[in-house]
């Protein structure tokens, strides 16, 4: 073991480097010191050891009862043996024993130091732990030096990370020794020291790519609403601004798009759509099916948040995306369920109703062809809805008079009875 005032020197320069507060390393030397002793003599003696926190001198002893007949000699000494030491020698009193450390101080020197690097090992782990954890949704650096079963093995320097096949982009392809960035996105401790999951798939990854090109983010003048992600395919980014006088999404392209080019780069060429925000759904809807333009977007249902959105034919493809992703993503961002139809497609729902609304119109007798394309333009084709209807409510309408109406009214209920 070390010497006196040494020992200390020691401590203190590990609790500096290593943040392991000096005594509970003391804490480890005495109870080493314990366990060499019981080693060296029997594990049923009662001994206890302080280590002076001022000269770092080390110092044990036995402890023993005070008994008339010794049955116990390690844990018991008669009434004369306490006399010869000059302690109390009343039944039932302890008596300590000093020890020469020396005897058994290498076999405590050798468990200490496993404990002492024990505990350095873990204090160095939770420290790390503590460190990445703060890290989580932050961009890392690292190079790739293992490739097992899809996932990537990354060296970040202090540690190693993992960026499995689920956080990968499919398009994207990485080789052993290449540099690489990804979000992390977990970080726990386990039986074998800390596991950290790395993603090049997540929304984070965007978002913090932008936060790092885009000053105005950073600075929270422009911020970020939503993101949605199909990862290698489209990104959707709806963002606002606090400064009226600071155009979101121009903030976010740059200058000839000189701040969102290094983002679509490290994306691989993905394609990133920025719609601006609005707390109106009609404009926002609009803005997140972009690059497609629309013609009109009519709420359905503020309750469902459901949405109707019309497009010319040209652009109806564009305004779906391959495979429906397009729609999908700006589904997503918004929030609401969107239908998207073509004039052509709305034009041709139209004249099927017109005629399925005729064809019921057919069923009322007495009726001519010239009444009938009134009823259905003002949308009166349900006879149960006809049926009760008074003389007033149809002479409203242009050429029907009180006669027509009652006629009407009369062969809608003719009509019902069938």
């Amino acid at each position: 073991m070390a010497e006196k005032g040494e020992l200390l020197m020691a401590l203190e320069q590990i609790e500096k480097d290593k943040k392991i507060r000096k005594e509970d390393i003391l804490t480890v030397i005495e109870n080493a010191l314990v366990s060499a002793y019981k080693k060296h003599v029997g594990r049923n003696v009662n001994v206890e050891a302080k280590v002076n926190t001022e000269t770092g001198e080390m110092v044990a002893s036995v402890i023993k009862v005070v008994v008339k007949d010794v049955a116990k000699p390690l844990v018991e000494i008669s009434v004369q043996d306490a006399k010869k030491l000059g302690q109390s020698s009343e039944i039932g009193a302890e008596v300590k024993i000093y020890l020469d450390t020396q005897d058994f101080s290498r076999i405590a020197a050798q468990t200490a130091k496993q404990v002492i690097v024990q505990k350095i090992r873990e204090s160095e782990r939770d420290s790390l732990f503590e460190e990445m954890k703060e890290k989580v949704g932050q961009i890392t650096t690292g190079t790739i030096y293992r490739i097992a079963n899809k996932n990537l093995i990354v060296d970040l320097g202090k540690t190693e990370a993992v960026l499995p096949g689920s956080e990968q982009v499919f398009k994207e392809k990485f080789n052993e020794g290449q540099y690489i960035r990804a979000v992390i996105v977990k970080v726990e401790k386990n039986i074998k020291g800390l596991e950290i999951v790395l993603s090049r798939a997540s929304t984070e990854l965007v978002k913090r790519l932008f936060e790092l090109e885009v000053p105005e983010i950073y600075e929270k003048i422009v911020e970020i609403v939503n993101v949605v992600r199909d990862a290698g395919m489209r990104t959707k980014i709806a963002v606002s601004s606090n400064n009226p006088k600071v155009d979101p999404v121009g903030a976010c392209v740059g200058v000839r798009g000189a701040r969102i080019k290094p983002i679509i780069d490290e994306l691989r060429g993905e394609r990133i759509d920025l719609v601006s925000y609005f707390s109106d759904p009609a404009k926002y809807i609009a803005g997140a099916l972009s690059p497609a333009k629309t013609i009109s977007v009519v709420i359905i249902s503020e309750e469902d948040k459901k949405a109707e959105v019309l497009v010319t034919d040209d652009m109806l493809s564009l305004a779906i995306g391959k495979n429906g992703h397009n729609v999908r993503l700006a589904a997503k961002l918004t929030g609401w369920r969107i239908d998207v139809k073509s004039e052509g497609q709305k034009k041709h729902e139209s004249e099927a109703k017109v005629e399925r609304q005729t064809e019921a119109l057919e069923k009322l007798e007495d009726l001519s062809e010239k009444t009938r394309k009134i009823l259905v333009k003002a949308g009166f084709t349900d006879m149960e809805k006809l049926a009760l209807l008074a003389v007033e409510d149809l002479i409203t309408l242009p050429c029907i008079g009180p006669k027509t109406a009652e006629k009407i009214i009369e062969s809608a209920k003719k009509s019902l009875r069938r």
